[in-house]
């Protein structure tokens, strides 16, 4: 009785201190120190808080894995050390069944439990909207993006990344960058292509990132929440300039974005840019090369 009451007393305090510390954390450090996280601010997208949550516990859970199995081994390494005066090899035990048993059960649940989560939380991020409101296609490019604005029929042309005037070495010009402007609360659909090598659609504060593969369609779905401007890039190594390939993305009101689109017609930037820029001429389904007859 008297453990169980000083295991009880023993806990009060250790309950109280962790949910001072906890209470005292910041949302990025509850959040895992990812981008994307503001204190009073909603998330930046409907699957940010989805994607933290699940790499938070992940290295909750890991870290007891690895506090427990760091413990037993210290504890091994005190206890059974060679002490002085003792010769020769200590007992040795051939197996322990009921140590065997826990230490082959509790990986396997651990294994188990992080891939139903991870494809729990996989499923709902690549869902496909049904009726998604804005439909951008995104085509990747050697070292810049073109985004095409479906729905209302006009496009955005980019280059990559350029150096800013008597600046330091390696400071771009902000305001030459592409630019993609994204309603705030609209169901969105990205159409991820690529016009030549691999490359990888990545807006940083979103936690999320996807392949853009010649020849190959893919799509991305989420709703923007948070209103501002956030950094995007390319993921994947393509090309001498790769580091060059940037892009910002903005979160407008639904005014702001209609104004956009409008400043877009004013340009002349109507229709949509299609595949006759690509420089992929190999892709399956073009066709094998021919030549004319006495050539």
């Amino acid at each position: 009785m008297r453990t169980n009451r000083r295991l009880r007393w023993a806990a009060i305090p250790i309950a109280a201190t962790l949910t001072i510390v906890l209470a005292g954390c910041t949302t990025a450090q509850l959040n895992g120190f990812l981008p994307g996280f503001v204190d009073g601010e909603t998330a930046v997208t409907n699957h940010t808080e989805r994607i933290s949550g699940l790499w938070t516990t992940s290295w909750i859970v890991l870290l007891i894995v690895g506090l427990i199995t760091w413990g037993l081994t210290i504890w091994a390494v005190v206890v059974y050390r060679r002490r002085k005066g003792q010769t020769g090899l200590p007992v040795q035990m051939r197996y322990n069944m009921p140590i065997e048993i826990f230490y082959t059960i509790v990986p396997l649940i651990l294994v188990l439990g992080f891939f139903a989560f991870t494809a729990r939380d996989q499923a709902a991020i690549e869902a496909r909207f049904d009726q998604p409101d804005v439909q951008i296609e995104v085509m990747a490019k050697q070292w810049a993006w073109d985004f095409n604005y479906v729905n209302e029929d006009v496009y955005s042309a980019g280059i990559q990344a350029q150096p800013k005037p008597d600046a330091p070495a390696g400071t771009i010009e902000e305001s030459e960058l592409p630019k993609l402007v994204l309603p705030v609360g609209a169901k969105v659909e990205f159409k991820l292509e690529s016009r030549d090598v691999i490359h990888s659609f990545w807006v940083i504060d979103f936690l999320y990132k996807k392949d853009v593969i010649p020849g190959k369609t893919n799509y991305m779905s989420l709703i923007p929440e948070r209103i501002g401007t956030y950094a995007g890039k390319c993921a994947e190594l393509c090309g001498e300039y790769h580091s060059l390939m940037l892009f910002n993305v903005e979160v407008v009101s639904q005014a702001d974005y209609d104004a956009y689109i409008e400043s877009l017609r004013a340009a002349g930037n109507t229709g949509q840019l299609s595949q006759e820029y690509d420089r992929n001429s190999n892709l399956p389904g073009t066709g094998a090369p021919t030549t004319e007859e006495g050539h």
